[in-house]
């Protein structure tokens, strides 16, 4: 119903800020990724928005980019997790970081996070994977060209699990063929 609001920041109370569209203002919940990127009060700022109606209440969350957005909505189509578990996680850590503890299906990152036991994040890797952080690439490491993307697709593809892969990767020089890089990866995953 609402997915973006432009307006003029009127109140900042972590997790909670006001925003004021035309003398009309909302409160909106933040990950605090967000809270900490919001400009100064009286500053006009533009949040993307999910509205969720409760039988007992209306809550507008509000985020500072489409990723975080589309995270909190994978987020809370999972059993258990609610907004605010998936506030809190997105509070504590960033799409990129949940991204990278699915796919190496890590739960000891995510139990860190205050309301995240061990069955909810063995839940969350195992509902998350495959929908979160596909579309980011390679996982971890600054942005790869072509050449190393392949590579690591390659040796994905041999067996060899992503974090190896990516540790391989960075034993290899950034000009690499692709024929030259697998070859040189192989050799220092035998060791």
């Amino acid at each position: 119903m609402i997915g973006k609001l432009t307006g003029t920041l009127s109140e900042k109370n972590p997790p909670q800020v006001l925003v004021d569209c035309h003398g009309v203002g909302y409160e909106v919940d933040v990950p605090m990724s967000t809270f900490y990127n919001l400009p100064g009060l009286g500053e006009k700022v533009s949040l993307l928005t999910h509205f969720i109606v409760r039988e007992d209440a209306q809550i507008l969350f509000g985020f500072g980019s489409a990723g975080e957005r589309e995270a909190f909505r994978q987020l809370i189509k999972i059993s258990g997790v609610g907004p605010r578990t998936a506030l809190a996680l997105l509070s504590g850590m960033s799409v990129g970081d949940i991204a990278q503890a699915v796919t190496q299906q890590d739960a000891s990152r995510l139990v860190k996070i205050p309301g995240i036991g061990k069955k909810t994040a063995e839940r969350l890797l195992l509902e998350l994977k495959g929908k979160i952080g596909a579309d980011l690439g390679p996982v971890g490491a600054a942005p790869v060209d072509d050449n190393q993307g392949d590579i690591l697709q390659a040796l994905v593809a041999l067996g060899y699990s992503d974090k190896e892969a990516q540790a391989a990767l960075k034993s290899l020089p950034k000009d690499a063929s692709v024929s030259d890089g697998i070859k040189q990866a192989l050799k220092a995953l035998a060791r």
